[in-house]
């Protein structure tokens, strides 16, 4: 259920310079083509101008640039320095969380040694282990499976399905989506005369503040030691992360990735989807790996934009691409070119 704010009110939460009425009801958000009576959409690049003329929206957010070239319709304008995040903030204000009743439901299992925090929700059929604690304000929807002597802090939201496995740690503000699975075993084994035998996997998982997990998203518990997810990174979903990961802070990983063990990911670093990690790489900060990228087991990747398989920086992946996609025709250069010289080469003998 959507709130209903003035476009007043979201001025201000924005910090933001209103032009035109202030009291105009803002119920809800919606993109810029579609917006309608006692909406907000918001205009964030110039190819978007000569729609943000047309929109029928009661309030528009615009960057300081486009009030002095645009004649927006629109009752209410608010002019900000990034509008789409501007957009956002407002979401959160007209979309607030769906809150729950505190309490335990008659059909959650819930350890007698476990402590539940004041205000926290245990849903329909999920599991709290022994010795386990759910901090304040947070919500554990139904079928989630917190493990023994797991601690997730307050105001965290663990959707249905998830498992947390024995011993992880969870901080506060955390979101983890459905079936996401954190704390399984580790890929580990070693070779012996019979087959492969498998490596302790006695380690833990800590995930710090103000992390996101997409749904099926699946993070190993490390062999011995830790596998960290740092605070504000987000995972998107069915990302792989392997044991003894560290993964730095506010780093951003889209779905499908997989991260072999050991690899480091340091702070504010931005993966692509379906990205391919060997073990014991190194991911420094301000890199950025392009989506399908594969990156060779020990790998440092430094500062800047990469891409390919093997990966490689961006501007020689381009030209490598272009070659490529030249080489129909330079074979049938090449193959003119042989024929030119088998027909000199007859003609010398010929002399």
């Amino acid at each position: 259920m959507s709130q209903s704010k003035t476009a007043g009110d979201l001025a201000t939460l924005v910090k933001g310079r209103l032009v035109g009425d202030a009291s105009v009801p803002i119920e809800g958000i919606a993109d810029l083509e579609n917006a309608g009576e006692r909406e907000i959409a918001y205009v964030d690049n110039e190819k978007f101008f000569a729609i943000a003329e047309q929109s029928t929206a009661s309030c528009l957010l615009v960057a300081a640039t486009a009030l002095s070239s645009v004649a927006f319709r629109a009752p209410a304008i608010i002019e900000v320095a990034n509008p789409k995040l501007a957009f956002s903030l407002i979401a959160q204000v007209l979309y607030p969380p769906v809150q729950r009743e505190p309490g335990i439901h008659p059909t959650a299992v819930v350890a007698e040694s476990a402590q539940i925090g004041s205000s926290a929700f245990v849903g329909p059929h999920a599991c709290v282990g022994e010795y386990a604690r759910v901090g304040t304000n947070t919500r554990i929807e139904s079928g989630a499976v917190i493990g023994a002597n797991v601690e997730v802090g307050n105001e965290c939201v663990i959707h249905p399905n998830v498992v947390l496995y024995d011993g992880v740690s969870v901080g506060n503000r955390v979101i983890l989506h459905a079936a996401v699975c954190i704390g399984a075993d580790g890929f580990g084994y070693v070779r012996n005369n019979m087959g492969y035998h498998k490596f302790p996997q006695i380690g833990t998982v800590v995930i710090e503040d103000d992390v996101e997990v997409g749904a099926h998203t699946c993070i190993d518990r490390a062999a011995l030691g830790r596998t960290r997810i740092g605070r504000g990174t987000k995972l998107d979903n069915m990302v792989h992360v392997g044991h003894n990961c560290d993964i730095g802070e506010r780093v951003v990983i889209a779905a499908q990735t997989g991260i072999s063990g050991s690899v480091v990911i340091e702070d504010d670093a931005v993966i692509g989807g379906q990205v391919g990690f060997g073990d014991h790489t190194r991911v420094q900060k301000g890199a950025v790996i392009g989506s399908k990228a594969g990156i060779l087991p020990g790998k440092i990747v430094r500062p800047g934009v990469w891409w390919g398989i093997p990966i490689q920086p961006l501007d020689e992946y381009k030209r490598m691409n272009a070659h490529l996609g030249r080489l129909g025709q330079m074979r049938e250069e090449i193959k003119q070119l042989k024929q030119e010289l088998v027909e000199l080469r007859e003609r010398l003998k010929e002399k």
